[in-house]
């Protein structure tokens, strides 16, 4: 329902993820295999001195620094931005408020209702239900309207269908209480606590 980059999320992590591979790989081949290492050395040498060459071709006419370290910091700016910007994207399309509207009564004016009323009071209703392992209520902005998404995480044994239906009157009853209908998208998942938790018993 947010707006997070996940294609985006996956491929960066796989990237990253390969690189890392990359050098560990070769760490390890550096320690264990001489014939790595031999040429490890070889190899590093003549690409510092390469480097050291490229350097001493690109220094300013009658200095000795090299305009290369200009483009480097450019270029390292330009990475900054771009990860502020993926950063700025995680999460986007949270939603402040469930309900905005005017109100044209006696003395007209807004109805402004945060999204911690509905997320606080869904919370609070599935908080000790013993047949739950885990609930999140978040709110999302759906093609410019509010709407909830609510993750329950049930125990096994429960009815997943069962379950639907008694947080969907829940969400009836808050609908109720606001005199507004709000979108709500209900997703049941499992996890590590639902598989191997236990269901509280009362006696």
């Amino acid at each position: 329902m947010n707006g997070t980059p996940r294609l985006l999320n996956r491929i960066l992590i796989g990237i990253l993820g390969i690189k890392l591979l990359a050098i560990g790989t070769l760490l390890i081949l550096l320690v264990t295999v001489p014939a790595v290492a031999s040429w490890w050395r070889v190899w590093s040498a003549g690409a510092w001195s390469n480097w050291r060459d490229l350097f001493g071709r690109t220094r300013f006419p009658g200095r000795q620094e090299s305009w290369l370290w200009i483009v480097l910091v450019v270029l390292l700016l330009v990475v900054i931005g771009a990860m502020v910007a993926w950063a700025a994207q995680q999460g986007k399309g949270r939603a402040n408020l469930l309900v905005a509207e005017e109100d044209p009564g006696e003395v007209p004016g807004n109805v402004r209702i945060g999204n911690g009323v509905a997320e606080q009071a869904l919370r609070a209703a599935l908080a000790d239900r013993p047949d739950l392992a885990g609930a999140t209520v978040t709110t999302y902005e759906v093609r410019g309207e509010p709407a909830l998404k609510i993750r329950v995480q049930p125990r096994q044994g429960v009815a997943p269908h069962t379950l639907a239906a008694e947080v969907s009157a829940l969400v009836e009853a808050l609908d109720a209480v606001l005199g507004k209908r709000t979108p709500v998208l209900i997703h049941i998942g499992s996890g590590a606590r639902s598989r191997f938790g236990r269901a509280e018993r009362v006696r």
